[in-house]
């Protein structure tokens, strides 16, 4: 029996339908960590702003007092990455992108959201998967604490429904557009999409 094999048994075992476990991914109770470069580390969040920017009616620079100002909430979610584990039932607490949208007013023209991070890391998701996904939050907390570091600390764009790096850490921007620009992990051989269920890991071309 594969090791794949073996752990789609543990999570029958455990109770857990073996079908929200996607092709090629096996379940973990850890939380990995991957990144390219260093982990911004803030010494305080004075200077921390969000800038929402693009194809809106209201741009806006947010103060990260202001960002949780706009109302926290908690969504329970499994999380793929694209090096082949998964996450059940990961707990996050944060701002629904539908107040960030309510607030700026994206125009009928956008087409895709490009999360900016630190360090000019970027990654773009369509429009419409924001929009259809209510999980997608800009999450502030996991497992009822802040985030770490190594995991996003402040502010982690969440979009589950695609693989984690669409989950942009250290967010520092959002940008709406009227066409795609591919990010970092994009350019350098990951798919443009990456749906965990089509197994959409690289590009092809």
């Amino acid at each position: 029996m594969s090791f794949f094999d073996r752990n789609r048994k543990e999570l029958e075992r455990r109770g857990i339908s073996p079908d929200r476990l996607p092709p090629g991914q096996y379940m973990t109770d850890r939380f990995p960590v991957l990144h390219a470069g260093d982990v911004p580390i803030y010494q305080d969040l004075s200077s921390w702003t969000l800038k929402v920017s693009g194809l809106v009616a209201h741009p806006v620079e947010l103060t990260f007092d202001e960002l949780v100002d706009l109302g926290l909430e908690e969504r329970t979610t499994d999380i793929h990455c694209v090096t082949k584990w998964s996450k059940f039932d990961t707990v996050w607490r944060g701002i629904p992108i539908a107040k960030i949208i309510e607030l700026v007013e994206p125009q009928a023209s956008v087409t895709h959201l490009i999360a900016q991070a630190e360090y000019g890391f970027t990654t773009n998701i369509p429009y419409q998967d924001v929009l259809d996904d209510p999980t997608c939050m800009l999450a502030v907390e996991f497992d009822g604490k802040p985030l770490d570091p190594e995991h996003g600390y402040p502010v982690r764009f969440l979009l589950p429904h695609l693989y984690f790096w669409k989950s942009a850490k250290w967010l520092r921007g959002l940008e709406f557009r009227d066409s795609d620009a591919p990010g970092f992990w994009e350019r350098n051989g990951y798919h443009n999409y990456g749906d965990p269920w089509r197994e959409q890991r690289y590009w092809e071309g």
